[in-house]
């Protein structure tokens, strides 16, 4: 068996090199060949942990280790904002039961007005297990609530702010130089990673603070209780709200000159009210647009509310960006804002269907991306994640490496959420359905999970799907940032396709 082992590792080699010298070669072709030498590692793998058999949490991991390798060509500069700020994070039922509210019915609120509307909201999403994010209208309760929050036993201080969290995760790999623009205050230029540059134009005398309410998997409080683990955000907070920094931005990445642009807080201008974020969208559509075309720009998406305000940034934004990276809850609301498929869905019931998703997704690259050759819209890639799988989609020619991307974004998922280095099979599970139908139209064939080859593969038309399941961890430490460590490390193992 030594000496097959030893042929699979040449072949192994032989392939690695001729990727490396040969980029476009097709993922399909990566992954036909992985499942060619697959058996073998597999039994080295075997050897390795002194077990014939082994649990599929196990064998995904190791899997994984084998098919993660880094691109051709990695991201050495990279600019990121413009949402930044503290985040303060404390167990949201005991937040809630300090400041003397009583458990009752859960109901989404768009804007919070009052503890009451915070109270309903909590709940409402804490039943669901989903997270959302909603600003605070009246700045003196928050301040309070703020207060209390930061007083109550066990809260942590940390990073926040989608850019802030994105540019920390991409600081800790030492060849990739990091630009943060946002309102950066003194307690958050204390936490940022010391390899993080801030042009002096973003730092201000006070810090944004974002309140984070976490709950546990099965938690309860009066007749709710959460399916799994998740957490509420909420804000008062203006300068993230109105993107004050974002002509700073546009203007520091001609002196940085980035490899990529990454951009993120769109959301933030939403609790503002219309008038202010008619102005400022088309200010920010603007500056987005006067970035140079040759440097790719990703946007990440969080929680909204607003149909007509998500449908703007749909139409204005996607079209002048090159990726995007989503949840579930942002995807379902993408669709229903713009009457994509499954839009009658009011919520998801349960995990997020893998057909449907898949099917909105589509929807989206086609309809706002670069679906013809012709076509003058930059969007080609989708980096998709929930809590039992993620997707990656990409427009075919235009990326490459994205077997690996997909892999290493439900890696550190699993890592993060647990607070480890490595995976720890005893501390994950596997909670994606074994069989599943890559569409939900009726015309999309069903797909069985392999553990030992993890990242499935389909086509549909010129646009690529990579689905891998995610190893969700039982007991996760903190689940805020997640959706930004899984896209930023997305990012750092995708290679962009030179036309």
């Amino acid at each position: 068996m030594w000496h097959k082992a030893f042929l699979a590792a040449l072949l192994a080699l032989s392939i690695g090199y001729y990727y490396q010298m040969h980029p476009e070669f097709p993922e399909l072709a990566k992954q036909y060949i992985y499942t060619l030498i697959q058996p073998f590692s597999a039994h080295i793998s075997s050897l390795q942990v002194n077990s014939h058999t082994a649990s599929s949490e196990l064998t995904i991991s190791l899997a994984w280790e084998a098919l993660i390798t880094s691109p051709l060509k990695q991201w050495s500069k990279i600019a990121v904002g413009v949402n930044a700020c503290v985040d303060v994070v404390v167990t949201g039922v005991g937040l809630l039961q300090a400041l003397a509210l009583e458990p009752g019915k859960g109901q989404d609120h768009e804007i919070l007005h009052s503890k009451e509307d915070l109270k309903e909201a909590f709940l409402y999403y804490m039943s669901k297990g989903a997270a959302a994010e909603r600003f605070y209208s009246d700045e003196e309760m928050f301040q309070r609530i703020a207060r209390a929050a930061s007083e109550y036993p066990g809260a942590q201080v940390y990073v926040g702010g989608n850019a802030a969290l994105i540019g920390q995760k991409l600081a800790r790999h030492p060849q990739v130089t990091v630009l943060l623009c946002g309102p950066v205050g003194p307690k958050l230029h204390e936490l940022l990673d010391e390899q993080i540059l801030v042009p002096p134009e973003s730092l201000q005398e006070t810090d944004e603070y974002h309140l984070i309410l976490e709950y546990k998997s099965g938690e309860k409080w009066g007749s709710s209780q959460a399916p799994n683990a998740n957490r509420f955000i909420f804000s008062h907070d203006v300068s993230n709200g109105e993107m004050n920094v974002l002509e700073t931005f546009v203007e520091s990445l001609e002196e940085f000159k980035p490899e990529l642009v990454v951009l993120s807080g769109l959301h933030m201008m939403e609790g503002q009210g219309r008038e202010v974020w008619e102005y400022r969208l088309h200010e920010a559509v603007v500056a987005i647009s006067s970035i140079p075309n040759k440097v790719p720009i990703h946007l990440e998406l969080a929680s909204m509310t607003d149909k007509d305000y998500m449908n703007n940034i749909v139409k204005q934004v996607l079209p002048r960006v090159n990726s995007i990276g989503l949840n579930e809850q942002e995807l379902l609301f993408v669709s229903q804002a713009g009457s994509g498929p499954h839009s009658e869905l009011h919520s998801w019931n349960g995990f997020p269907d893998i057909g449907k998703v898949s099917d909105i997704l589509f929807w989206i690259i086609k309809e706002y991306g670069h679906g013809e050759e012709n076509s003058e819209a930059s969007l080609t890639r989708i980096h998709f994640h929930t809590l039992a799988y993620h997707i990656l989609v990409t427009t075919d020619g235009f990326w490459s490496n994205q077997v690996s991307a997909v892999s290493a974004g439900a890696r550190v998922a699993g890592t993060q959420a647990c607070g480890t280095e490595r995976i720890d099979i005893n501390r994950v599970l596997l909670k994606i359905p074994f069989e599943f139908q890559v569409s939900a139209s009726g015309t999309g064939h069903k797909v069985t999970l392999n553990p030992s080859n993890p990242v499935t593969v389909w086509q549909r038309e010129n646009t690529s799907f990579f689905l891998t399941p995610v190893l969700v961890c039982k007991n996760p430490l903190r689940t805020v940032g997640l959706g930004d460590a899984i896209s930023a490390e997305g990012l750092l193992y995708s290679e962009m396709i030179k036309k």
